[in-house]
């Protein structure tokens, strides 16, 4: 039905105090009942082994109390046991201590039981050392019930300890429950500034983790996280893009530095907003210059495309761009990379090789306003992307290469237009 020494809920699941402490509550009374319910159960069987000499009184009050703890259980996985588990402590505790008095009652007795009222009250404030007000309550509605039936009734006091002097086993229970209220108290202060405390340091760890997350992949920050090991990957297959916004010394020139830096975060989170949108990583910016790859740490078998879908977005996001007249410059090329982290301090998540080159010279020998891309690219994505052949132009360290202009996505014909 539950597991009886399970877990108590943690902190960091819970945003509210009184949320944690409800659900803390719920999972102690469901051990406190389990016992309960088990230990007058051997009463039970213990009075009944002594047939025909057993004791009634003492069966019928096992057997109220066993029952009442029986209803407490079923009343804890209600709605109301789940939202107000208050309410079964009382009932756990006044099952327990009150229903006795009703049969010692029968008998003419006001029993004052010592040992049963001080073993519930330690076992509520040990097991639930939380909500000192309802220990109170429930030892309140104890004493309250015993004056009762001294002053309106005819019984004859009676007590568990023979000879005992009553005006000191009141006063005994009167320290007895005052001591468990004061620890119940102060636990729960304890508790209370260690759960806003755990709280603070969530949210500070998340904000840790978001900041990391804005550095590095978050795959890379799990490893980073789980090993200090120097982090490097190859990978066969992944398609890098440069983009770099045409004539920036010029603008920086024109404008103050604040209002440029305003520029360039206004521009760079457009694009941010675009990497995010198609799934790609970005990999830093250096000044003006956006780079960007698609295909890892993630493996993707569609990442020229993403790439080449980003491209023509920030083309157009810059060309509706309204702050200021601006034109980029973007080279893509598809090929093997080396990405890792390297140092100890200010570490950033890089890529190195021959692919990285190419694809920063052809967005810095590209043109204007254009997406130039190698012919990598072109035969990848030719048959569903328009291209428009460049030429053969001069490239830094390879020579002559025969480069392409992406001009957008291939229209597919619908049937109507098709017919016609």
């Amino acid at each position: 039905m539950f597991k009886l020494f399970s877990p108590p809920p943690t902190i960091e699941e819970y945003i509210d105090y009184t949320d944690w402490r409800n659900d803390f509550i719920w999972h102690r009374l469901s051990i406190v009942l389990t016992i309960g319910i088990a230990s007058f159960l051997t009463f039970i069987l213990l009075n009944l082994s002594r047939y025909p000499d057993y004791q009634p009184s003492w069966l019928w009050t096992n057997l109220s109390q066993e029952g009442l703890l029986l209803l407490s259980l079923r009343l804890l996985y209600s709605k109301l046991g789940r939202t107000r588990p208050g309410l079964i402590l009382l009932l756990l505790s006044w099952s327990v201590t009150i229903i006795p008095q009703y049969w010692f009652l029968q008998e003419g007795i006001a029993k004052l039981d010592f040992v049963t009222w001080t073993l519930v009250f330690l076992i509520q404030a040990t097991f639930i050392p939380l909500q000192w007000r309802l220990h109170f309550l429930s030892q309140l509605g104890v004493c309250f019930c015993f004056i009762a039936i001294r002053f309106w009734s005819s019984a004859q006091l009676e007590s568990q300890i023979a000879m005992a002097d009553p005006l000191f086993l009141y006063l005994y229970i009167f320290w007895f429950c005052v001591i468990c209220n004061i620890s119940v108290y102060l636990y729960e202060r304890l508790q209370r500034a260690e759960f806003q405390a755990r709280k603070q340091l969530q949210q500070e760890q998340q904000k840790s983790e978001h900041l990391l997350l804005n550095i590095l992949p978050s795959q890379i920050a799990e490893r980073l996280k789980k090993s200090r090991a120097i982090l490097a990957d190859d990978f066969a297959h992944v398609t890098v893009l440069f983009a770099d916004i045409v004539g920036f010394t010029e603008i920086s020139a024109k404008l103050r530095p604040p209002k440029l830096v305003e520029l360039l975060n206004e521009v760079f989170s457009i694009f941010d907003n675009l990497v995010a949108k198609h799934g790609v990583e970005k990999i830093k910016t250096i000044g003006d210059a956006y780079m960007v790859v698609a295909g890892l740490p993630a493996l993707c078998d569609n990442h020229v495309g993403k790439i080449a879908d980003l491209a023509l977005d920030m083309q157009q996001a810059i060309f509706e761009f309204e702050a200021y007249p601006l034109s980029i410059r973007i080279g893509i090329h598809t090929g093997p990379v080396v990405a890792g982290v390297i140092g100890i301090r200010k570490i950033a998540y890089d890529l190195w090789g021959d692919t990285v080159n190419l694809a920063s010279r052809m967005e810095s020998q590209g043109l204007a306003g254009q997406i130039q891309v190698s012919d990598s690219v072109y035969e990848t994505l030719q048959d569903k992307y328009v291209f428009e052949e460049r030429g053969r132009i001069q490239v830094k360290g390879k020579g002559e290469m025969t480069t392409y202009i992406l001009r957008g996505v291939k229209k597919v014909a619908t049937t109507e237009e098709f017919k016609a």
